[in-house]
């Protein structure tokens, strides 16, 4: 957490920290990261710049499908102290006040993660049926919406069904959340798979501001995407990613019994996920 002169600090979330801006709210990326719904005690060093430089690719990249959260105004006219600025450019993002809708919005277009293991257990995920006999990592018939509550720091989202979805939004909310991440997954899979890169699922979050429907938060980052590369794609097993997934594979190894606080990182493991969120920056900015 930064101490910005001049600013108030209005929260702190896992990975972003989020202070008032005038009319405006400042994000900012942390290099931390989060694994299990929980904050792990080692920085990623770059982290926080790669998830803000990836977002802010995106956010231009889908501005004709819906509005988001980005701001006009510049940072400079809130930061006159070029140190202060010069840390702070790479990591944040100035944007509107929105209320954040209390819903996840997640889109898989293939078996993998907890979706993998709902489907094992039930042959169903958030309500969804599935074909039977899917394997791991195998691609859905079409991707499907699979909605989430939205927990607080060191609880637990919890994966609900469309109906559920409909509970909490109203429908006409709920049908256009799930338009909108639908037709946002299809055209960044298409991208992505021109640059050689498989987008498994991914996660959005929407707000209203001025009562219109935005998109804010991250947007298919490392944080809250699965990235495959494409070339060594193999259904069946678990895919090699440029994503926080191989923290959690080393969590899973290290038999840390996933309760606060989590362990530190070793040195390799921190260098190779820097490694991996730069790569994916590059494959899909350049």
């Amino acid at each position: 957490m930064l101490d910005i002169p001049g600013l108030k600090l209005l929260k702190q979330g896992k990975v972003r920290d989020i202070y008032q801006a005038g009319d405006d709210l400042l994000l900012v990326a942390s290099d931390r990261i989060s694994a299990f719904d929980v904050v792990l005690p080692t920085l990623i060093p770059g982290k926080g710049a790669v998830l803000t430089e990836l977002s802010s690719f995106w956010f231009e990249r889908f501005k004709d499908i819906i509005p988001n959260q980005l701001s006009s105004r510049a940072l400079n006219d809130l930061i006159s102290d070029p140190k202060v600025l010069a840390e702070l450019e790479p990591r944040s993002m100035r944007v509107l006040k929105a209320d954040p809708l209390p819903v996840e919005a997640i889109v898989r277009g293939y078996l993998s993660g907890s979706g993998w293991k709902e489907y094992q257990a039930t042959g169903w995920i958030c309500g969804e049926e599935l074909p039977p006999d899917l394997k791991e990592s195998d691609k859905l018939p079409t991707p499907i919406f699979t909605p989430s509550t939205k927990a607080e720091m060191g609880a637990h989202d919890e994966n609900i069904t469309f109906p559920e979805a409909i509970e909490l939004l109203g429908r006409e909310t709920a049908e256009q959340v799930r338009d909108l991440s639908l037709r946002i997954y299809q055209a960044a899979s298409e991208y992505a798979l021109s640059r050689g890169i498989i987008i498994a699922d991914t996660k959005f979050e929407f707000g209203r501001h001025s009562d219109r429907l935005i998109l804010i938060d991250e947007v298919l980052t490392p944080d809250s995407s699965r990235f495959w590369p494409k070339k060594s794609y193999q259904a069946g097993q678990g895919q090699p990613a440029y994503d926080k997934q191989y923290v959690r594979d080393w969590l899973m190894l290290s038999g840390w019994d996933k309760i606060p606080p989590g362990p530190e990182l070793p040195e390799d493991v921190v260098r190779n996920t820097a490694d991996k969120y730069n790569e994916i920056l590059k494959i899909l900015t350049e």
